[in-house]
């Protein structure tokens, strides 16, 4: 594996939560030795909805919600078998998605 490039995307709402993987993450790829570029933190996605109060009197009066999602990237030049290993076996929070493409 010496011309392979793995990516790792962290997708969460809590942005607490997503440096704190993303930590643990980078912790455990230096521990094998491995090049990284990153973590790279892309642009919030923010979804916002509105919605009325009452469907009978108050129709002039909304509410207003959104979602946040926090984005984090990591590149891994040069990865061996023990850094994706320990990609693997890493036990990280929940409420947080990690994609892993080679």
């Amino acid at each position: 594996m010496t011309n392979q490039k793995v990516r790792v995307k962290i997708k969460g709402f809590d942005h607490r939560l997503v440096d704190q993987v993303t930590e643990q993450i980078v912790e455990a790829l230096e521990r094998t030795g491995a090049i990284i570029v990153g973590p790279v933190p892309l642009p919030t996605r923010i979804e916002k909805f509105c919605v009325i109060r009452s469907p009978n009197i108050d129709k002039d009066s909304r509410e207003q919600f959104e979602i946040r999602t926090h984005k984090r990237l990591i590149d891994i030049l040069q990865p061996s078998s023990k850094t994706i290993d320990s990609l693997t076996q890493l036990n990280l929070a929940s409420g947080v998605q990690i994609d892993i493409k080679m």
